[in-house]
């Protein structure tokens, strides 16, 4: 099956692009979230579906493997204009049919005007419209696809089915008053629940009967093997196999789970067409070796095998890698690889602080290991508990060389929570959604990170230029003054403390028009549904249904804005190893010639973030404060609308987006060249961080991670050799703890990859095809991604332990 779903080409599929303009078509005069669910039922209707030869869990996105379905409602002028690129693009190519190209380009003028995007841009104030047009403030996921970000109540699901929110619903449709126009409101939202959840349950049932007829077809084959073709699956295995598929689709995901092989076929009919109604990525399963744990106990009781467990799970792990999502090429290069970033969280703490670790959390490890995949996206809640054991065969995993598990800790992240108003039990019962960012499952809104990306150094360098982008020479804001008329090192962090603060309100204006036309134009229904305490208020998720609603920017290249004001303080303004004058002119000259190149090795010379050098790390703290303290001013759209929180946080999970943010962006005064990467997450600049990773990670946790909830995303990278001693591994499990436990570190993930294995991949591709690397808070295939990403990761530090 692995190597089918590895075979499989990455193509675009239209199916559901035709299906729901159709739909669109038809129910244009209903109320919105009518014509979503009517939208989504359809789809559920007329989509193709099929059964892999071999599988145990049934369920399909689009009309093959790895086919990513194209969804018109969000944004289609950038499918049109990218057509024929598609299978051209550096990294990440998919291939489309000409027949394809003909039906996108059938349906493409119903939608001008229409979409997301269309509605969004023309939405943006003409002040905020500048920073997104320059890239300094980056939103187009935002725009351009579906929220996501989030886990939904898959514990209720297993525990009551869907009829269990049927029937809740029900309930609440007799309390509206329709003279009223909030419970009109609501009442609409009611009927849109019941269609989808109606739709699920038809949806369920097609692959039911399909299983059924392919059964009957085995047992035909086998009493005639000699004119079969498909006499590989004519067995009687098989055919038994496909009737026990077909008895569960009967009964989940609309009645509760019973058997461990009912859970996870209900588990991922949920998941599925979540990423069938929406296309945004990070929609994250949650705690699942705990929800799960009571089916799996159960069902071993009665005779199932720890093997058996094991290949139900690796056909859960198979069916995720199976999604696909296709992205512009601009917002490919955020995020690289093709990722979805469906995240799997173990270990933690339960509700009372208990050590959560179980038989379960060992089996998700071993499955994840066995399958070797970039997704699912798995995580491990750190906490002082945790045992050496546990942690023992994390470190075997994070061997095998695909860099996970990522490890969240508890002894942060908990505190944090219960500051901004989680209650205890909620907060002791969260997960990581996506890369690194964390929510409560099933009771957290969208994005908890993920709303638009700033960048850092170009914001510095647009203030020391008196308001003015220095690459485009366009005029992003009212100036403070040049930086060569600047007479102290303080005139600096007051320009700084400025614009980072004018810069993050700029941010929120452009996320607030995103979130006003997504909650007017494509509410999700079944993600509201599923999320806490949507259906009691009557509201879907974006205009406030949830429990808790708190979310996040991503600030990109943090080490080089650290790097850049410790080199302007220490070579300017104390050593004044170079004039003010010099250093501007070396970087409008992107460092050329002799005199650019002694500017740059005298900057490149100055202290470093990620060396526990308190010079340039405080710096960092004290300007990262200004950022921090402005955004905690800002509210969402959902604010003082039912939720807990509706206010914005920190988070440094900038995926791959310090590729493209760092093209553009000119030279720098830390020694960066124009148009070059940018440091990842908070992780130090490549090569900057020479003092091993113990130095590294007391620089990061002089953050103020209690303040970023949105993810402290640190990278790590030691080759494969280094880890083949059991004493490093030790070494490691100590550096950890002691990261986690004292210095309160937020997350750490691990790159077991050698610098000549990627570079050999690069001139030897084929020689590489099963080769992962962790790219940001997520992993790929090396092989995926473009040459300027690979380089990226290639230039990181190798750590010596």
């Amino acid at each position: 099956m692995r190597e089918n779903i590895l075979a499989a080409q990455a193509t675009v599929c239209t199916e559901r692009a035709v299906i729901a303009t159709e739909s669109y078509r038809e129910h244009e005069q209903e109320q919105i979230v009518l014509k979503r669910a009517y939208m989504l039922a359809d789809v559920l209707k007329n989509m193709s579906i099929y059964i892999d030869p071999d599988g145990k869990l049934v369920g399909n996105q689009a009309s093959t493997d790895r086919a990513a379905p194209i969804f018109p409602e969000y944004a289609i002028d950038w499918v049109i204009a990218e057509l024929d690129e598609f299978d051209k693009r550096p990294g990440d190519r998919f291939t489309i049919t000409e027949a394809n190209k003909d039906i996108l380009q059938e349906i493409y003028p119903y939608w001008k005007g229409r979409t997301l995007k269309d509605k969004a841009i023309a939405a943006f104030p003409e002040s905020a419209r500048v920073f997104y047009d320059l890239g300094v403030i980056k939103t187009e996921g935002n725009i351009t696809s579906g929220d996501a970000h989030i886990a939904v109540d898959y514990e209720r699901v297993l525990r009551n089915g869907i009829i269990g929110f049927k029937e809740q619903v029900k309930s609440e449709q007799s309390k509206p008053e329709l003279y009223k126009v909030e419970d009109l409101k609501k009442s609409y939202f009611y009927r849109s629940i019941l269609i989808v959840l109606d739709a699920v349950e038809a949806f369920a049932l097609r692959y039911a009967d399909l299983a059924e007829e392919l059964a009957g077809i085995a047992t035909s084959e086998l009493a005639d093997l000699a004119t079969s073709e498909r006499a590989e699956v004519a067995t009687p295995e098989r055919a038994a196999e496909l009737r026990e598929i077909s008895r569960i689709c009967r009964k989940v995901p609309m009645q509760a789970a019973d058997t461990f092989h009912e859970a996870v076929q209900s588990l991922w009919f949920i998941h599925l067409v979540l990423q069938i109604e929406s296309n945004g990525h990070s929609l994250s399963y949650g705690r699942l070796d705990q929800y799960l744990y009571p089916y799996y106990t159960k069902s071993k009781a009665e005779g199932m095998t720890e093997e058996q467990a094991c290949e139900i799970l690796e056909n859960l792990w198979l069916r995720t890698y199976s999604l696909n999502k296709i992205r512009s090429w601009t917002h490919t290069r955020f995020s690289a690889g093709s990722p979805l970033y469906q995240n799997v969280t173990i270990g933690g703490q339960t509700k009372d602080g208990k050590d959560a670790v179980n038989e379960l959390s060992h089996l998700v490890l071993r499955t994840v290991a066995r399958c070797h995949l970039p997704q699912p996206n798995l995580t491990v809640r750190y906490h002082k508990g945790l045992s050496d054991a546990f942690m023992q065969e994390c470190i075997q995993v994070i061997r095998c060389g695909f860099g996970m598990p990522a490890f969240n800790s508890d002894e942060i992240i908990i505190p944090s929570f219960l500051e901004i108003g989680v209650e205890k039990a909620d907060a002791y019962d969260y997960s990581a959604i996506g890369c690194v960012e964390v929510a409560v499952p099933g009771k957290w809104g969208y994005r908890c990170t993920g709303m638009s990306f700033l960048n850092f150094p170009k914001t510095l360098m647009i203030a020391l230029n008196d308001g003015i982008d220095i690459k485009s020479g366009q005029r992003v804001c009212q100036g403070k003054g040049h930086f060569l008329a600047m007479e102290t090192f303080d005139d600096i962090m007051r320009i700084w403390d400025d614009f980072v603060r004018e810069f993050c309100r700029q941010s929120v204006v452009l996320d607030t028009c995103a979130d006003l036309v997504l909650e007017q134009e494509v509410p999700d229904i079944l993600c509201s549904a599923l999320t806490v305490d949507c259906i009691a208020r009557g509201k879907h998720l974006k205009e406030g249904g949830a429990k808790y609603d708190f979310i996040s920017g991503l600030q990109v290249g943090i080490a080089n804005l650290a790097n850049s004001l410790a080199a302007i303080k220490k070579c300017v303004f104390e050593d004044k190893s170079i004039t003010k004058e010099e250093l501007w002119n070396a970087i409008l000259t992107d460092f050329a010639g002799n005199e650019g190149k002694r500017v740059q090795n005298i900057l490149l010379a100055a202290p470093k973030f990620g060396n526990d050098d308190d010079y340039v790390d405080l710096l960092l703290v004290k300007a990262y404060d200004s950022y921090i303290e402005e955004i905690a001013n800002h509210v969402n759209t959902r604010y003082g609308r039912g939720p807990i929180g509706g206010k914005y946080y920190a988070g440094t999970s900038s995926i791959s987006a310090n590729v493209p943010q760092g093209a553009s962006t000119c030279a720098t005064p830390d020694g960066r060249h124009a148009n070059t990467p940018l440091a990842e997450g908070c992780s130090p600049a490549h090569g900057t961080d020479k003092t091993g990773p113990t130095a590294v990670f007391k620089s990061v946790a002089k953050l103020r991670t209690d303040k970023i909830t949105g993810g402290v995303l640190l990278n790590q990278k030691v080759t494969p050799v280094i880890l083949e001693d059991p004493g490093n591994c030790e070494k490691l499990i100590m550096i950890l703890r002691t990261f986690f436990d004292t210095l309160k570190g937020f997350h750490v993930q691990i790159n077991v990859v050698s610098r000549e294995t990627m570079l050999d991949a690069q001139k030897h591709p084929e020689n590489h095809t099963d080769l992962i690397v962790r790219v940001a808070g997520y992993s790929a295939f090396f092989n995926v991604l473009s040459k300027v990403t690979q380089d990226d990761i290639i230039g990181r530090t190798e750590q010596v332990l």
